[in-house]
């Protein structure tokens, strides 16, 4: 790498797609000051999702190859059903062979063994790393999960966690779990959003007005995460801490229990699962 890069062991950085979870950890490494713009490349083939890394500074183009061409980590960031039509057009935009390029792959679904066996087409001695992240990595309250290729090596693993780590936390596992994890950590934040807005109408329910409520709602889902995270108790005896012999709380609880809530809640974990699973099965 050259001495005079930002972010020690990455160097450039680029995304074969724009979209939400591109500008997020795109965002993240910005918004720590890790990586400057100006080594930031991205891709999209229309304008849509361009508008934040224009405002951004960092170089976009509608080619893919482009991307490939200057960046040393390359995040594909498309929807899994694009991923062949991504590389195909890697393929056709390459001015040149490339070579000794980590390729992290934000798909959904679609396991190591498939994405390594496509990339090497094109790039055949690519590494290739499979990752989960969410959302929250824009504000620094993320969590991450990932799997290593069989040719990523362990200072890959060390530079793909430290990039994810600037948005929150960031952990590697066993490939076998990442569709599960995907489905609690990926897709959990649309979970709470949920959670947060039908605490916010109950609360408008009884009066109190929406921008309160929402605001309110959000600080006591931020505030309970925090005290599960801080303190280390079971979120049980947590529960059991809140819930006097009589009191309000124990009847609202008895409420969500009536609802379902944690099967309703475990069920959606378990969907989210597999549809991970389905979509890795079509790819």
């Amino acid at each position: 790498m050259d001495a005079g890069k930002t972010l020690e062991g990455v160097g450039k950085v680029g995304f074969v797609g724009a979209g939400n979870m591109a500008q997020a950890i795109g965002g993240a490494l910005l918004r720590t000051g890790l990586l400057k713009a100006s080594n930031i490349y991205v891709s999209s083939p229309s304008n849509t999702n361009k508008g934040p890394w224009i405002q951004f500074g960092t170089h976009t183009t509608t080619e893919n190859g482009c991307v490939v061409e200057n960046s040393d980590v390359i995040f594909l960031a498309m929807k899994p059903i694009y991923l062949d039509a991504a590389l195909m057009d890697i393929k056709n935009t390459l001015k040149q062979p490339v070579s000794n390029k980590l390729f992290v792959s934000l798909l959904a679904g679609v396991p190591l063994k498939v994405l390594e066996e496509k990339i090497h087409r094109i790039v055949p001695d690519a590494r290739v790393i499979r990752v989960m992240p969410n959302t929250p990595v824009l504000v620094g309250a993320g969590c991450s999960v990932f799997s290593c290729g069989t040719t990523a090596t362990k200072k890959d693993a060390e530079v793909v966690k430290m990039m994810l780590s600037t948005g929150g936390i960031c952990q590697e596992i066993s490939e076998s779990l990442i569709d599960a994890a995907g489905g609690l950590s990926g897709c959990g934040p649309a979970y709470v959003y949920l959670i947060i807005e039908a605490l916010s109408d109950g609360a408008v329910k009884m009066g109190v007005p929406r921008a309160m409520a929402t605001q309110f709602a959000s600080q006591t889902v931020l505030g309970a995460a925090k005290m599960v995270l801080e303190t280390g108790k079971h979120p049980g005896q947590l529960k059991d801490e809140v819930c006097s012999p009589g009191g309000t709380t124990i009847c609202g609880i008895h409420a969500l229990e009536k609802g379902g809530v944690r099967s309703t809640l475990m069920e959606a974990v378990e969907a989210a699962t597999k549809r991970a699973a389905e979509l890795g099965k079509n790819k």
